[in-house]
């Protein structure tokens, strides 16, 4: 106990935490490299990186138990930190051709996602049928679904360029949702990283509709 002791006092790591919440989406390679950019210049702090369902995410921020989310939603809250736009589409197999009759094969994330429910609720007002052919906890699996031919999809436009996908003629495409950044406190480290979070954003497709100085609130 004493050796351990004495090597968490000589490792300042993890003296201070940041909490995180992210769609599975928003964790790209750029995102992530921002991560461990903060991590190499702040080896005091420890970040605690949760991803999950939007509506998980909102829940748990205000409730307190994340200090910065990233969460997909129909209009950003009035303390949104900053704001983008996601452009959707419905997305199908690149190389597999279908005319996709009714009922109409789904790959989506698991009940309480965005994007399942903009999928059922488009298809119920355009009266045709529909059934889960597939349902993925990561953006990886659900892809994979989709260049397989198992179904059609909505995704946001920024995640399906580097895969087998083309955009699907099924449905037109529907309005885009904002992706938004909150965060308890504006000011040193938190609101370093708030920045470079944002950063990343705003070089994904979509034209950003909405961005705010990190002031204290």
């Amino acid at each position: 106990m004493q050796d351990e002791a004495q090597t968490l006092l000589a490792d300042p790591s993890g003296t201070i935490t940041i909490r995180i919440g992210v769609p599975d989406d928003v964790v790209t390679q750029a995102m992530s490299q921002q991560f461990a950019r903060f991590a190499e210049r702040h080896r005091e702090i420890r970040l605690d990186v949760t991803t999950g369902l939007s509506r998980d995410l909102t829940k748990r921020f205000r409730a307190g138990e994340f200090d910065i989310a990233i969460v997909k939603e129909a209009r950003a809250d009035g303390d949104a930190r900053a704001s983008f736009s996601e452009p959707l589409g419905w997305f199908e197999a690149r190389d597999i051709f279908n005319d996709w009759s009714d009922p109409i094969p789904l790959v989506t994330f698991p009940p309480g996602g965005l994007y399942r429910d903009l999928m059922i609720d488009r298809i119920e007002r355009e009266r045709r049928r529909w059934y889960i052919a597939f349902a993925g906890n990561s953006l990886g699996s659900v892809l994979s679904a989709i260049e397989a031919g198992l179904g059609v999809s909505v995704l946001p436009v920024s995640t399906a360029a580097a895969h087998a996908v083309r955009a699907s003629s099924i449905f037109a495409a529907d309005a885009p949702l904002v992706v938004s950044i909150y965060a308890w406190e504006s000011d040193g480290a938190t609101g370093e990283l708030v920045a470079a979070m944002s950063e990343v954003l705003s070089d994904r497709p979509g034209e950003q509709i909405n961005s705010k100085p990190l002031d204290k609130r």
